[in-house]
């Protein structure tokens, strides 16, 4: 068996073909697909006509595309070192990563046996149970080994999630730039932990990037969370008051969503209670919430959180690096479509 083989989990072969594959099929939002009494159908309008149907399966497979493209990138920079230190792959490999991988005891294998539902005895499990703590060992060292390469070598990804276009005028809020290289549309649920949990990274995202990214609130109660409706409607109440990202804020904190509680919540935070009271009572926000979340119906959204950076579609448990690295990728593609202006010299 061949440590390289081993070390990037025989997926290359697979990571190769996928990105054939992907580069293969792709078409330009321009190519006609259909005509339908001489009128064409565009990629294009295809892809947002009846993005309910197709935006989850482009986004599975961006899924499969970027870790394809990821462990390619490992073996590139690998490669890369082997001949900068002129050694072949499997040298490199074996002198700066095998070489570091240390047996574990005897107990600590009888420990991991232990573990095993199995009835066979220790003995005719021994080697498996051996080449497995081996092979975990080396794929942590390997892991180590790419994150220091990666640290030291230039790497663009230029691959980017499935994008269309967003409706952004019945937003519960915007906050951000005027003229943003970045807009970041989040379809979220008070009541989901997920989204409970991104709520910080989005503000560590807003402070850092705060001159380059705006972004946009819009309303997806789930069916399931009892409380989510009106909590939305809440944020929408608070809004007519300039309150929206305290109250916001505050109902991501607490997870308290009972009415009485978000009552309590914005009054705190000094609302005028009578006005947000009967605006909240009375259930006149009720239809816009209902807006956001049919347009993110007819998108494909089927959880939360869901995110749209400059249209391209991510979804899911996702944390603050993930979300930073396709905004990274958006203000750097932005930067390389602005036009270049002259000086006053006339050199560019």
């Amino acid at each position: 068996m061949q440590v390289s083989h081993k070390i990037l989990g025989l997926g290359l072969g697979a990571a190769l073909s996928l990105l054939m594959s992907a580069s293969a099929l792709a078409q330009s939002d321009s190519t006609v697909v259909a005509e339908v009494g001489g009128q064409k159908v565009t990629m294009a309008e295809l892809e947002q006509e009846e993005s309910q149907k197709l935006l989850a399966a482009h986004y599975t497979y961006y899924q499969a595309e970027t870790k394809a493209l990821e462990e390619l990138i490992d073996k590139r920079l690998l490669e890369q070192k082997a001949k900068a230190e002129g050694l072949t792959y499997d040298q490199l490999i074996s002198r700066d990563i095998r070489s570091q991988v240390k047996d574990p005891s005897e107990d600590q294998m009888k420990v991991y046996y232990e573990g095993l539902d199995t009835e066979q005895p220790y003995e005719a499990v021994r080697v498996k149970i051996l080449d497995k703590i081996r092979d975990v060992r080396l794929n942590h060292l390997t892991a180590a080994y790419v994150r220091a390469l990666r640290a030291e070598t230039p790497v663009f990804i230029g691959l980017a999630p499935p994008q269309v276009s967003v409706e952004t005028n019945n937003a519960a809020a915007t906050i951000g730039p005027k003229a943003p290289a970045v807009t970041l549309v989040e379809f979220a649920d008070y009541e989901c932990p997920y989204c409970q949990k991104v709520a910080s990274d989005l503000k560590k995202l807003q402070a850092d990037m705060g001159d380059k990214v705006e972004l946009i609130y819009k309303d997806f109660p789930l069916p399931m969370h009892k409380n989510a409706e009106k909590a939305a409607e809440a944020g929408r109440c608070a809004a007519k008051q300039g309150k929206f990202w305290d109250l916001h804020d505050e109902m991501f904190r607490t997870h308290s969503l009972e009415t009485d509680q978000i009552k309590e919540q914005a009054s705190k935070l000094g609302v005028n209670q009578a006005e947000f009271d009967k605006c909240l009572d009375s259930g006149s926000e009720a239809s816009a919430v209902d807006q956001d979340r049919k347009e993110g119906i007819k998108l494909g959204i089927t959880g939360t959180p869901s995110f749209f950076i400059n249209g391209h579609f991510l979804s899911g448990a996702l944390d603050y690096a993930s979300l930073k690295k396709v905004v990274d990728q958006q203000v750097a593609e932005a930067k390389r479509q602005a036009p270049v202006v002259a000086s006053a010299s006339g050199s560019k």
